[in-house]
């Protein structure tokens, strides 16, 4: 079978990297690129899940959006992972899925998805174990919305997002950020005014960068390092099915 020139092109969602190469040319064939920029929604709670989406680069929020305006997140998706997992064919979630950090997706139709889980072996188990990490990733920020400051909060989402975009400075806006923390936009104004007189970070017209990595990892909640642990040990899962694979 001759190589889909995309699989070589939009390499980086460290899931689809991880399949043998037969499979994931075979994936590969029903994925389609998708470009996103900053507050992209690619799903509402309750809607519908045509599609699935491999992230490639950038970063999506699950967030949860309530009555009167206000919205908080419970979980980011960067390369590691995949975007609006159904159960079943035409099912749903209660968040809603909107691009912070624009970015690549690969998107592929949500039958096809559940047909090439459906058929085991290496993408069903890839996708079992990301599925557990991200419901661990779900309840560790439901516990640190309730219980941590808002520059630990904010301290954590920056660390997330620069773990995954690769790069020391990203676009964001106080107003998104308030969105997605829960807060007022005013209080993240403060909170960033914080971390940046202490030199951890530069904010200028809706760019950070992240002047002081360590120091950021300091001033964060436990909750960054918990996330990131149970993110990584279903990053090494997968490493290691897609090497018993090749056996």
């Amino acid at each position: 079978m001759a190589q889909d020139p995309r699989s070589r092109e939009f390499r980086g969602n460290r899931i689809l990297d991880a399949l043998p190469s037969d499979v994931r040319e075979r994936v590969f064939s029903h994925m389609t690129p998708i470009s996103l920029k900053n507050r992209t929604v690619l799903f509402e709670p309750g809607q519908v899940l045509t599609h699935v989406h491999f992230p490639v680069s950038g970063v999506i929020s699950l967030v949860t959006p309530f009555d009167d305006g206000s919205s908080v997140e419970v979980a980011t998706i960067g390369n590691e992972g995949i975007i609006g997992v159904p159960l079943i064919e035409g099912g749903s979630l209660a968040v809603r899925a909107i691009a912070q950090v624009a970015g690549t997706t690969l998107r592929m139709k949500t039958a096809t998805f559940l047909a090439e889980v459906g058929r085991g072996g290496v993408l069903g188990d890839l996708v079992q174990n990301y599925t557990q990490a991200l419901f661990g990733q779900i309840s560790q920020a439901a516990a640190c919305n309730r219980l941590h400051s808002n520059e630990e909060r904010l301290s954590r989402w920056l660390l997330m997002s620069h773990d995954r975009v690769g790069t020391d400075e990203f676009h964001i806006t106080h107003e998104f950020l308030g969105q997605t923390l829960g807060a007022r936009r005013a209080t993240v104004t403060l909170s960033m005014g914080v971390l940046q007189a202490a030199g951890l970070i530069r904010y200028r017209r809706g760019m950070v960068t992240i002047l002081d990595r360590a120091g950021l990892e300091e001033v964060s909640c436990e909750c960054y390092a918990v996330i990131r642990e149970v993110l990584e040990r279903g990053m090494s899962r997968h490493a290691e099915r897609a090497w018993r694979s090749h056996e």
